[in-house]
Parts: C-alpha cells; structure tokens; sequence
C-alpha cells in the first residue's frame, strides 16, 4: 500500500455527511455450514456480473465510501474475485472475509488486500470445527494464517464473540497478537426480522451461542481495555468496547443506529440497505439520486429507533457516526491504516 494511500484514511474520515463504511455481500455461495448462520441454507446463484460490481464500486467512492468490506458467503469462492479485488484495492481500504478454507488458494489474488480477515473462533479444534460444522475447518483456517503470514499477506483474524467461548477470548486474543497478526471482534448476533423481503439473512437464533454469562462479558470488555494499553493489535476501540459494557452490565443501549447514514450494507444482487436486517431500499446504481430523498431520510428515522441487533460493525459507525465523535475515529482509523505499511 502507498502512503498517499494510507493518508487519506484520516483526513476522508473528517469529511461531513458522508458515509464512511460499506460492507458487500458479494455471493451467497457458501462451502461451510456455520451454526449460527442463515446463509449457507439459503444460497442463492444469482448475483452481479464483474463489470456491475466494478461500477457498483465507482458508485461507492463517488457517494464517500473510505472503507469497503468483502463479504458474502464467502467472496473467495467467486472466479472473478482476483479481478473485484484489484479494482476495490485501488478505491478504497479494503478488506476480505474468509472461513478459512480458500484464502490459501487464492493467494495471488489476495495480494493488495488491506487485510485479509480469517474466521478463526477458538483455539481448541474440536470447538472451532463443530462452530463451523465442518471437520477439518480449524487445521484449514490455522494453516491458512500461517500460509498467509509467510508469504506477506496482510492477514487478521475475525474473531465472534459468544457464550461457547467466552471465556477463551483473552487467550485466543493473545495467541494470535504475539505472532504479529492483528485481531478483529464480532458479537454473536442473530436476525429477529420476518420480513421475506430482508436484504441478506445472516445469523440465525442458537441458544448455545446467546451470551448468558452477562459477568463475564462485562469482564471481557474491561480485560481487553486493559491489554489494548500495550497491545496496539487489538483492532477495537474503547468506545465500543464500552458500548458493549454498558450493554451487558445495565442492559442500556449508548448508541443510535446510523445506518444510511455512516454505513450501508449492498447484497449480492446490488441492492443497498442501511442494513442487512431490513428490506431492501433501492439498488446500488440508484445511490447518487436516493441518497439525499425524502424516502431515505425517512429510513434513516427508522433505523434510528431500531434495537434488532448488536453487530459490533454497525455498532461501530453508529458510534462514530457524528461530525463530533469523526475526530476520534480518524485517530483510531490512522493508527490501524500504520499497521497495514507493516509486513
């Protein structure tokens, strides 16, 4: 990455009444069978063609997009990824998920990535492979990092939150920070909508995955407060980390949703909401003309007051959502876009 690159990480962050984040669920094609996820059951081989999704991204930088997240599915399984890739690594800081299974085989495609984000949720086997309900996935998904990390790919992990394991976060966060390899957090979620017409079905209800233990969550969140003092490869700040105290320890919500706002979410098909929980609200090459409408200004509303879910991405720009808080989040952005001019 140049430093022209990374520059402007801080400095766009600045920018008012724009959003800042998109996350693209580029295919529904899924080879694991997650049990807290929706979408292997529901794949769908219907999606953009390459040329629509690189017009798709043109859309995105004009609209204000700094930061593009590569998911699906897994986005790795699409032929034509090496080139989607290439094209989002010239716009934006960019990011790729993957279980595990298929980043080690498309490593010349992976090359300019940002980071490379491996669903890696436990460091015992047996737990990780029942997680994702495939034999096999925890040697994949630990080979892969390691491959990654020999051949210079800007790998982290992408690690979920949940009751099962709890308890070993601090550990796995240890783990993979002492070899030089940065760690993301997600918060075990699940989609309460019926709506038939919600945008991308992700995670579903499982009661081993719902976090009981309300204590030891709160003292995760102050341990990892703790550790990210001499830890700079913790990739999640104390803002969020104080979110999801407050959460669990008083039940209180500190955030309002600024979905269509900060961030947006586009499915496999182009279509955009602010959301993946809610119905679809135009299509992506409608952006620069519904942006600013009275229809989106009126979902923004409602988004505001909804309380569906705690998916830490979206709980993250809703915090630092506002022209106020836009100066500590292109603190925060700087000091994560340093790590990615790191081998």
């Amino acid at each position: 990455m140049g430093v022209r690159k990374v520059a402007t990480i801080a400095a766009r962050s600045l920018i008012r009444d724009k959003p800042h984040h998109a996350q693209w669920l580029i295919t529904k094609k899924c080879n694991y069978k997650c049990l807290g996820c929706n979408v292997w059951e529901e794949q769908d081989k219907n999606e953009l063609s390459t040329e629509e999704i690189k017009r798709g991204m043109d859309i995105l930088k004009e609209a204000g997009i700094i930061e593009l997240v590569i998911s699906g599915g897994d986005p790795l399984l699409r032929d034509d990824i090496g080139e989607i890739i290439d094209y989002a690594t010239e716009r934006f800081v960019t990011t790729v998920y993957d279980n595990g299974s298929m980043a080690a085989k498309k490593i010349e495609n992976l090359r300019k990535v940002d980071f490379v984000a491996l669903s890696i949720d436990s460091l015992n086997e047996k737990t990780h492979d029942y997680i994702k309900n495939v034999p096999g996935a925890w040697k994949n998904a630990m080979e892969t990092v390691e491959t990654l990390q020999k051949e210079n790919i800007k790998v982290s992990i992408s690690l979920t939150i949940s009751q099962i394991n709890l308890n070993e976060i601090a550990d796995i966060t240890n783990y993979f920070t002492n070899k030089d390899i940065s760690v993301w957090y997600a918060l075990y979620s699940y989609d309460t909508t019926q709506d038939p017409n919600q945008l991308f079905r992700i995670g579903k209800s499982n009661e081993e995955f719902i976090i009981k233990d309300k204590a030891a969550m709160v003292k995760l969140c102050d341990t990892l407060m703790e550790m990210k003092k001499t830890n700079k490869r913790i990739l999640i700040t104390n803002r969020i980390l104080k979110a999801i105290k407050s959460l669990y320890a008083e039940e209180k919500r500190t955030w309002n949703c600024k979905a269509l706002q900060s961030f947006l979410v586009v499915d496999h098909l182009g279509r955009i909401a602010g959301c993946h929980n809610h119905t679809f609200a135009g299509s992506i090459f409608d952006l620069p003309k519904n942006w600013k409408s009275e229809k989106y200004n009126t979902l923004r509303e409602k988004y505001k007051n909804c309380t569906q879910c705690t998916y830490l991405c979206y709980i993250f720009y809703s915090l630092y959502g506002t022209p106020s808080t836009n100066l500590s989040l292109a603190k925060e952005q700087w000091k994560n876009a340093s790590l990615l001019l790191k081998k």
